[in-house]
């Protein structure tokens, strides 16, 4: 039995001349469902770290932390803080099942990417969705990461193996947890299929936020233990140190 949902058609329906805004409900501009107000307004990502996205006061740095101890996975690449609207849009996505908001904030990373993707970022084989524990899967009864991996996929034209990576053990939520908590946690958390292909690969990883990173390094270290050759992680925001405003 399948947990996950899988929709051969559109979450719902697009009408390229009556679009409305899903944040304001004022004509959209274009086929995406968000008028440029809005879409200006969001909180968008400025000046990061170049390794873990996390946001600084300059451009061009790498973060204290990525400089002691740099991470397994090469970039990270996240439109927007973990602020106002977009932390209520991915909450209601993740814990509502409003998939229409979802959607829309998958569209436009896919679009933020390519963008990246015609500049000079490397362009992955694969994207391959965070796993969700069983227990956790049933009680929410669909995986985010997949559903933005497979809408990623559809609109940059890219593979995704939802198969690859499983999280046999049922650990405890990571949003509870300190830093060094959420490492901890996750020892031993993921395997990879037995038949997985990963040597030689250049991998993207697929989550809705990256907070302290742990979920990240201990899926990209077993990656590339396994043999790829780099891992990118592709998430809708990042959330800025504890304490600090975005």
């Amino acid at each position: 039995m399948r947990c996950q949902p899988r929709y051969d058609r559109q979450v719902y329906i697009w009408l390229k001349n009556n679009q409305h805004c899903l944040l304001c409900n004022e004509a959209a501009d274009g086929a995406t469902p968000i008028c440029m107000g809005c879409e200006t307004e969001l909180p968008w990502l400025g000046d990061h770290c170049q390794t873990c996205a996390l946001p600084l006061p300059a451009a061009g740095m790498t973060c204290g932390q990525c400089l002691m101890q740099p991470p397994a996975f090469e970039q990270v690449v996240a439109p927007w803080t973990y602020s106002f609207p977009v932390d209520s849009l991915i909450t209601r996505f993740k814990h509502s099942a409003k998939w229409p908001f979802g959607h829309l904030l998958g569209e436009l990373l896919a679009q933020s990417l390519q963008h990246r993707f015609d500049d000079d970022l490397p362009q992955p084989e694969v994207l391959v969705p965070v796993p969700m524990a069983t227990r956790r899967l049933r009680q929410r009864g669909f995986n985010q990461a997949v559903m933005l991996a497979r809408w990623l996929s559809e609109h940059l034209d890219l593979p995704c193996d939802e198969r690859l990576l499983s999280r046999p053990q049922d650990t405890n939520a990571q949003q509870d947890l300190n830093a060094q908590a959420r490492k901890k946690n996750l020892r031993h958390a993921f395997a990879l299929a037995p038949d997985a292909s990963v040597k030689g690969r250049h991998l993207a990883l697929v989550d809705d936020v990256l907070t302290t990173g742990a979920t990240a390094q201990a899926l990209a270290h077993l990656l590339m233990d396994a043999g790829a050759t780099r891992v990118d992680v592709y998430c809708l925001a990042r959330t800025p140190k504890p304490g600090e405003s975005p």
